[in-house]
């Protein structure tokens, strides 16, 4: 039986899993009634279209909340798994109750204050839950799924969706407002972005240089960094396309910090050599903030 196919209740009521959602719940809730819902600021996704529709409909955020949310984590029940889509509930319904049951004071009503610090506990809270295990919004789901199905990319669906509410926030709040609302939703992307990937974001740098042997040097030597090496070549210039040179292509992993580093020091060597660096998500079985790798 595969992962998906059964529900890991170990993993799920796990110290750090059941933290994590805790603790991502409570600044959620922060945001929420601390900065964003007294201003009628927005947030994107399910959270924004629930405070929207209680602004409009008068219907307590909860409700629309947990019935939003409950198809898409339907949906990721099926095609992403269990274990996750139980996640997701939990931090759903917990979020839910806490909003309904507990009530947090207004922290302030600076305009730009709601958007820096609604985003970012709202941010924080996002990037939490999803560190647990889960998500407290289903958009993220519908995203993944509707990729699939009719080809757009998740950014191309989560813009569309957020660029319709922000528009309904406009026509219920002002322009300003939704302004503000966009910054809220831009901090939180970000803070959920540096809580889930890591402060520390991993970069892979490739360099191409006719001192490729030197290049391999100063990086395992001089930064003690690990490469891997493509053989391949170089040339094939418009003006020069029938001259080219075999060499070896030195990729390696660095932080957005070494990265300058390491590029001044082989511009020394090779005023010439070509760079191209890519963001990498994730790092695991190699090297790390402390440790080496050997390839």
């Amino acid at each position: 039986m595969s992962s998906t196919d059964r529900i890991d209740w170990k993993s799920i009521f796990s110290l750090s899993s059941m933290m994590y959602t805790i603790l991502g719940v409570f600044s959620a809730l922060i945001a929420l009634q601390g900065f964003m819902i007294p201003n009628h600021f927005l947030d994107g996704g399910i959270t924004g279209i629930s405070i929207l529709i209680e602004e409009v409909f008068h219907i307590p955020f909860s409700l629309p909340f947990i019935l939003l949310n409950l198809p898409f984590i339907f949906m990721g029940f099926r095609k992403i798994g269990k274990t996750f889509s139980v996640n997701a509930l939990i931090a759903v319904i917990l979020l839910a109750v806490l909003m309904t049951f507990i009530t947090f004071p207004q922290i302030t009503s600076d305009k730009v204050l709601i958007a820096v610090f609604g985003g970012f506990f709202i941010g924080l809270g996002i990037g939490l839950v999803i560190r647990g295990g889960g998500v407290i919004d289903g958009l993220e789901i519908i995203a993944h799924y509707t990729n699939k199905r009719i080809g757009f990319s998740t950014s191309e669906i989560i813009m569309t969706i957020n660029t319709l509410l922000f528009i309904g926030a406009a026509f219920e709040f002002g322009i300003e407002t939704a302004m503000y609302s966009i910054l809220v939703y831009f901090t939180a992307m970000k803070t959920s972005d540096y809580v889930v990937d890591g402060f520390e974001e991993f970069t892979a740098l490739t360099i191409i240089s006719k001192e490729f042997e030197t290049v391999k040097s100063v990086i395992v030597n001089d930064f003690g960094k690990a490469v891997t090496v493509y053989k391949g070549e170089r040339g094939y210039l418009p003006s020069s396309y029938d001259i080219k040179q075999d060499c070896d292509i030195v990729m390696t992993i660095v932080t957005r910090i070494e990265i300058h580093r390491i590029k001044e020091v082989i511009k020394e060597l090779d005023p010439n050599a070509f760079f191209y660096v890519q963001r990498i998500k994730e790092v695991k079985g190699g090297l790390g903030k402390h440790n080496s790798m050997q390839h």
